[in-house]
Parts: C-alpha cells; structure tokens; sequence
C-alpha cells in the first residue's frame, strides 16, 4: 500500500492497539494449508494474514513458513537453511529448496527444551538459548545433509549454564555471534521491577568465547530485559531493544533501542528509565541522576515490547519487531518499526509494517525478531500465528 503521511504515521503509532492472546495458540499441521485450531485466533489460514498488513510503499510481503508452534528468534546458516527458536520445547531447521518465496522442509532439530527462545549459527555450529542454559551443537549442518534427520541422534551439549537464573519471567535468551567470534548472551531480570539478584548475571549482557570456558564476563549492564541484540555491520557495535517496567501509566516508561560503546557501560535500571525518568522505588534525582547513565539511541514508544532488530546490509536502517503491549488500556506495538541511522545516530524512527492489530481489536499477529537474509529479503518471525513472514522488493 501506499506509504503514509507523517500525520498518518503519528496516528497510527498512537492508535496501534487492543487486544493481544494471553496463552500460546494451539495450532494443527497439515502440509502447507494450515488451519488454526485456536478460537481466539480469527482466521482460518495462516496465508490470508498478509492481505490485512500494510507496508512502506516499495515492497510486499508473505509468508515464508508456517509452523505448529510459537517461534521467535531466527539465524540463518549456509545452503538456504534457517533455524528458528520457539517459546515452546522445539527448534526448527527450515529450507526453501526451490527458492520460491516459500519453505518446503522444515526439520524438528531439538525437542523437550526449556523455552529454547535464542538461536545462533556459527562455523558449523548451531547454539540454542535455554532458560537455565545455553547448549551447542557441533556440525550441524552435515546431520541436516541426512535424506531423514533423526534429532535424536543430535549431540546437544551444555555450553553455558554457570551462574544463570533458571526463570521464566524475563527468560528468553537471545544470543548473537559477535564480529569478534564470541557469543554475546542476553540475561534479563526475573521481576517487574527490583535490584537485580545477581549483579553478574542479571538484567545484563554477557560475552563468553567459543572455546568451551563458559566464564564469560559482563558486557553491558543496567538492562531491563533485552530480547534483541544485533552487530552495525560498518563499525561492529552492539546495538539492542529494552523493554521498559510496567504499572507507571500508559506513557512512560518508553522501551529503548540502545548502543554499546564501551564494555560495561550502564544503561540505568533499575536506577533510571527511558535516559532521563528516575524510578520511583529505586531512583533518586539527588544522589543518583539519570544522566550519570547512558541514554538511549532512540524511545521505541511505552509498553510496545520491542524485541527483535537487525540492520540491512550498509546499516543505514534498523529494523525492530513490536511484540505488542500486554497491560495498558490502550494497546500499542504490533508492527515492525524502521529507524534511520546517520552518522551512528537515529534521526527518524517510523512504521514499516503494521495491520496485525486490527480496528476491531483482534490480533492477527506479534512479531518477534527480524533478519536480513544473503538474497537480500527480510524475515520476520510471529509466535501468534506461528509463521514466517518474508519481506521483498516489490521490482
């Protein structure tokens, strides 16, 4: 559809809303044509999803995959295949063999895992981010190379488990390969709000080395709860979403999209909120001012969930999924946001895709994360409706 006006832009921003589903959808599989099973979903197939979404001018969207379970973080390997987590017990392996637009195979990789949320590829290697621990599999790609890949058979080892709070609140772990060739873990804090229980492995971001020492060490600190993490691909840095604390009001505090300049820089919680709004539990203006804390790049909006990001390939855009709000009256989020990036600061911050949240206050959908795959399309992943969408240009 035609790209909005500014003003358009603004009112939609305000008005994105309403209701989001509480408990995972139930789905059923039958090949490629997937009925919902869930009643509070409100379509029939997963594929009519697209025609409700509105997206910048210049591009179109689809879907790629479609899955009998909520899946959230994405990676891409080698020979077309992608691996997905999931809020459930299973990661995928998925493959658009003929290159078609639309996955033909997709493989159960790991099963019986404890909300395996986080996954990364690298060097033949796939890693998984578990509640309580992340684990590694060695050569992954030479079992999926296998006429029927039998995940039994995989050796799923513990790779990180020293020192992780084993909670769901605020456990999904992405995770991220970094430029430097180590992994780069997200570890938020297992409250709405509170001093951290563990100051090294709580409401941080930590970075290990591949070689087996799961010791690691603090790579960034003073995060809420960051469910996105991604590398600029000019200069390197470490860019990543927070989510702001719930019960001070529909507007404030506003999630954040943030930039790691130097290892340890603190980014204010549970001090400090959104760059300059002290907490009132734990804040104080006095002896403990915001701006003693780095500010963030750009406020993504209060309540939205922003989760997922990735740059396109000159990191001249951020791409960032809304998993939308879950408590405030009016209802935000839902939608994938696009942020401008000049001179490594953020000077516009827009709608890219919107429509899962509909006027009548159903949810078509709650992106997750966001990839720029090697053909140059983008993917964003839904645990709502359990798909994969596929973003191309329209020429």
């Amino acid at each position: 559809m035609a790209k909005k006006s500014l003003s358009r832009r603004f009112f939609h921003f305000c008005m994105l809303s309403l209701v989001i589903a509480t408990a995972a959808a139930a789905y059923t599989f039958n090949k490629k044509n997937i009925n919902l099973t869930d009643s509070k979903f409100p379509l029939n197939d997963k594929k009519d999803i697209p025609q409700y979404l509105e997206i910048e001018d210049g591009y179109q969207i689809s879907i790629f995959a479609q899955f009998d379970a909520p899946v959230r973080q994405i990676t891409e390997a080698t020979d077309g295949w992608f691996f997905v987590g999931s809020r459930g017990d299973k990661v995928f392996a998925v493959q658009d063999t003929d290159q078609d637009g639309e996955a033909e195979r997709i493989v159960v990789v790991a099963s019986e895992l404890n909300h395996p949320h986080g996954v990364a590829f690298h060097a033949g290697d796939l890693y998984i981010g578990t509640v309580p621990a992340v684990y590694r599999i060695s050569n992954i790609m030479q079992w999926l190379e296998q006429s029927e890949p039998d995940n039994k058979k995989l050796d799923l080892q513990p790779f990180i488990t020293k020192g992780l709070v084993n909670s769901s609140h605020h456990g999904m772990r992405a995770i991220e390969i970094g430029p430097d060739n180590k992994l780069y873990l997200a570890l938020g804090v297992p409250c709405n709000i509170c001093a951290p229980p563990s100051a090294e492995f709580t409401g941080v971001i930590r970075r290990y080395a591949l070689g087996g020492d799961d010791t690691g060490e603090v790579y960034a600190d003073g995060i809420r709860n960051a469910v996105g993490i991604a590398f600029h691909p000019q200069d390197g840095a470490l860019w990543f979403t927070d989510n702001g604390r719930d019960w001070l009001g529909d507007d404030s505090p506003h999630d954040e999209l943030n930039r790691v300049v130097y290892t340890g820089e603190h980014f204010g919680y549970p001090y400090c909120h959104q760059g300059d709004l002290s907490d009132p539990e734990y804040g104080n203006d006095d002896t403990n001012p915001c701006d003693q804390y780095s500010a963030p790049m750009v406020l993504t909006g209060a309540h939205v969930a922003n989760l997922g990001l990735d740059f396109d390939a000159k990191g001249e855009h951020a791409y960032i999924a809304l998993h939308g709000s879950w408590n405030s009256s009016v209802k935000v989020g839902y939608a994938v946001y696009r942020a401008t990036i000049n001179n490594g600061k953020v000077v516009e911050y827009a709608p890219f895709v919107t429509g899962w949240l509909r006027p009548d206050e159903s949810v078509y959908g709650r992106p997750v994360d966001v990839i720029l795959a090697t053909d140059s399309s983008l993917l964003v992943t839904d645990d709502h409706a359990g798909v994969i969408y596929r973003i191309t240009k329209t020429h």
